[in-house]
């Protein structure tokens, strides 16, 4: 097998996995699937990613797929091609890694945000949703941003996190009181075109100075969710050349800094859902600061 065919013949991939006809390395991939490289016969490789036992979730694979080809289809930021999508495994284009660099970064910003001026024809998506191992509700709708946030980005979550102790009592009332006042943090846009899980580990720094986005949980969306993930969990490198760059090619709105931890919120609740108490103190920080706006 080399491109060319699997291209042609993407649902072949996994028939000659099965008996051991393409060269397959472990590499690094996350925290959700086992991920690995394959070197096809006309030596280039591919980026492949399985489920790690069992059965994947319907549409799991797909649904990143999909993501991924839309934000490819702005044309802007680099997005890796996707050669296969099937219920059982995902095949990407290879990327090469390289460092990250105040030049790649203030780039990536720029790129950033033409991906996110290309749009969405309304919050949600035409896929079904998943943020790491959860489902997310990508119903498309007509709400008003913060209305939307509210209902089908934070409060599933919340409760998810509730219900399986990740949070407590106190936690959960301190949220709420966030849902009750959603309208009045401000910064309602139209949709926009974005990753959706754009924590710093979601950006590929690779070779030649370029900045990739990798494992979107891609959907119609507000522009500063991208921008507040990216300055979680120690936030990306060069952050500053990011956001400078972003700004140079589409200028946010007013009081979007006091709003990040309204929209870091989203993936740390998911945190709390899907990975239990060891993020209660960071939902806990964030809801804080959010108070405090």
């Amino acid at each position: 097998m080399d491109l060319a065919y699997l291209r042609a013949h993407p649902q072949h991939l996994p028939t000659f996995l099965t008996h051991q006809r393409i060269r397959e390395t472990p590499v690094g991939g996350g925290d959700v699937c086992k991920a690995s490289r394959l070197t096809l016969d006309d030596g280039s490789s591919i980026f492949a990613k399985t489920w790690p036992s069992g059965t994947p979730p319907e549409h799991f694979f797909t649904t990143e797929a999909a993501g991924l080809n839309w934000l490819r289809d702005a044309g802007t930021a680099p997005v890796p091609e996707v050669f296969t999508a099937l219920d059982e495994m995902l095949a990407l284009e290879w990327i090469n890694p390289g460092q990250p660099s105040a030049e790649a970064a203030r780039r990536f910003g720029g790129e950033l945000a033409a991906v996110h001026r290309a749009g969405a024809q309304s919050f949600g998506a035409p896929w079904a949703g998943f943020i790491g191992p959860l489902h997310q509700d990508n119903t498309p709708s007509s709400e008003p941003w913060a209305q939307w946030f509210a209902h089908r980005r934070l409060l599933p979550y919340l409760k998810i996190s509730a219900d399986r102790g990740a949070l407590q009592a106190e936690d959960v009332a301190v949220v709420e009181r966030i849902l009750t006042r959603i309208d009045s943090y401000g910064g309602d846009e139209p949709a926009a075109r974005i990753h959706g899980d754009l924590w710093p580990g979601n950006v590929l720094w690779g070779a030649g100075n370029r900045a990739w986005l990798i494992d979107p949980a891609a959907h119609g969306g507000h522009r500063e969710t991208d921008l507040a993930q990216l300055a979680l969990f120690g936030g990306a490198p060069f952050l500053p050349e990011i956001l400078s760059g972003y700004e140079e090619a589409w200028p946010l709105s007013d009081g979007w800094r006091a709003r990040v931890p309204l929209h870091q919120l989203h993936l740390l609740l998911v945190h709390t859902a899907a990975f239990g108490d060891s993020y209660r103190g960071s939902v806990r920080a964030a809801a804080n600061a959010v108070l405090r706006v």
